[in-house]
Formats: structure tokens, sequence, C-alpha cells
């Protein structure tokens, strides 16, 4: 899909929602696979089509800065022995882009195939 100037994806935008969406039930830090749930759940899974993408699109909006990222710390992974984790968290900015997207979704008129069909 080829990005026109100042506009995100919207596999972008999903993980903004969904980032934010996680943040409200109290988990403001998620890693990829995580997120790749929370997607799955959203009815967003159509915009991944492997994970390369979901991490590709993760580093995007870090350099926009609408993610930022750390690593977690490496004892916990050598304590559950498992490799360890990015841990990403919504800045304010990618907050703003997840709140404007939701309120355009509440704005927009229910598509046709939403209605209900009326008895004649």
């Amino acid at each position: 899909m080829r990005r026109k100037p100042g506009q995100l994806l919207p596999l972008e935008i999903s993980i903004c929602v969904s980032a934010w969406a996680l943040a409200r039930r109290n988990n403001p830090e998620f890693h990829g696979y995580e997120l790749a749930k929370q997607l799955r759940e959203a009815d967003d899974a159509r915009l991944l089509t492997a994970y390369g993408t979901l991490y590709r699109a993760l580093t995007r909006l870090e350099e926009m800065g609408l993610l930022a990222s750390r690593w977690e710390d490496p004892e916990i992974p050598a304590r559950e022995n498992r490799p360890g984790r990015r841990l990403y968290s919504l800045t304010a900015a990618g907050e703003v882009i997840a709140k404007e997207h939701a309120r355009a979704l509440r704005a927009k008129p229910a598509t046709r195939g939403n209605r209900k069909l009326r008895p004649a």
C-alpha cells in the first residue's frame, strides 16, 4: 500500500487504537505478540500478513513519535527462560491519533450492509 504524505496506514492506525485499548485496561506497556493478540480480538487480523509486518509498523510508529519502546529488564527473561522482549507504549501523540480515529468511527453513519430490513 502506498502511503500518502502525512497519513497513517490502516495497520498503523489499528496499532495505535489497540495500544490505547491496552493502556485503558491498565496495561500501558505491551510487546509485539500481545499486540497481535489484541489486533486479532479487534478483528484487524486481516491487516497482519506476517509478524514482520507488525514489527516494521511498530518501528515506523516509533520513528514518527507515536510509540516509545524499551527492552525489558534482562533478569526477567533469564528467570523465565525465554528471549527478551521489546516493550512498547503509546505516546501522547499516539493517543491523540487513537482518540481521533475512535471519534471518527463513532461519527461515521451506519453502512448500507448494517441496516435492518423492515417489513413492507
